[in-house]
């Protein structure tokens, strides 16, 4: 068995700041890296020497030299502070990776300000969040996981839950209507302006619960993202269908009012969706999170 008694060791700071000198061939450049005097890195040298019985280091007028005794050192010492540094870094708990794919609003409206709490409940799940409206590939964009409105079945091989249903209200600023009578008829709602996402539910909406369809009389902004126009919402530009989980927040803080206590039940929802063959706790531990979240919405 190997004797690793105190007595054998020198200094071990002294064997780290050696090393850095070493690189630096500087005590002023060493004493920066370590954050402490230039002083402090000779006294620690010196010290060093002392134990060791050798001279490590040629002192010249403006730099250093290694001594024989210095290089051959080195190379042991750097050696072995790496082997401390690799067996240090092994023992430390690694972060697990996981990328998402998602919607850009889904992304912004429900995930985003919901992962404050996921990290502070999983600090070792390293979360990378893609948001596109592109069908990402789990295999040649590394996705882990993939929230998706749509229909299923999605494919072969895949594992689906339901997240949340696709139920779309009306919402609008406060400012906007000021205490009014939501709009009855179509024709009272086209006084407002339209705002429309790709989804486009305007004309069945009017259609169920106003007795009526869009025609010219109808102001409208269109936007390709949902978020969008739920913004243009939030700043008086008009009426917007949206989810409503995608609302919610805002309705309860007050820069959204819900204009009817009817919904409109969308023509698809949102699942997760990941490949059936990987298995992977941390996976299903964002699942189990995204549900739970979900559910007490």
């Amino acid at each position: 068995m190997n004797d690793f008694s105190p007595a054998k060791f020198p200094p071990l700071n002294g064997l780290r700041v050696f090393e850095v000198a070493a690189r630096h061939l500087n005590f002023r450049l060493a004493a920066e890296e370590l954050g402490v005097t230039q002083g402090a890195v000779a006294q620690q040298i010196r010290g060093l020497e002392a134990a060791l019985g050798v001279k490590l280091f040629d002192r010249l007028p403006r730099t250093l030299a290694l001594t024989g005794e210095g290089r051959v050192y080195i190379a042991d010492i750097s050696r072995a502070l790496e082997i401390i540094a690799l067996a240090t870094e092994k023992l430390r708990p690694q972060p697990i990776r996981l990328t998402i794919s998602v919607t850009p609003t889904f992304a912004s409206k429900w995930l985003i300000p919901r992962l404050p709490d996921f990290t502070g409940r999983y600090p070792n799940l390293d979360i990378h969040i893609q948001a596109t409206d592109r069908i990402s590939s789990f295999q040649a964009d590394g996705i882990d996981l993939a929230v998706r409105y749509g229909q299923p079945p999605f494919g072969a091989g895949l594992s689906v839950d339901l997240l949340f249903e696709q139920e779309i209200i009306a919402v609008c600023s406060p400012r906007l209507v000021q205490g009014r009578k939501a709009p009855e008829t179509a024709g009272e709602l086209a006084k407002f302006r339209l705002l429309h996402d790709a989804h486009n539910f305007w004309p069945e909406f009017i259609e169920t619960y106003l007795g009526g369809s869009p025609d010219a009389s109808f102001k409208g902004v269109s936007f390709n993202q949902t978020a969008h126009a739920i913004e243009a919402a939030i700043a008086g530009q008009g009426i917007v269908l949206a989810n409503r989980r995608f609302v919610a927040a805002d309705i309860k803080e007050g820069r959204l009012d819900r204009l009817y206590d009817r919904s409109l039940r969308g023509r698809a929802d949102f699942f997760l969706i990941r490949p059936r063959y990987r298995k992977s706790e941390a996976v299903e531990t964002v699942i189990a999170w995204m549900l739970q979240e979900a559910s007490g919405d």
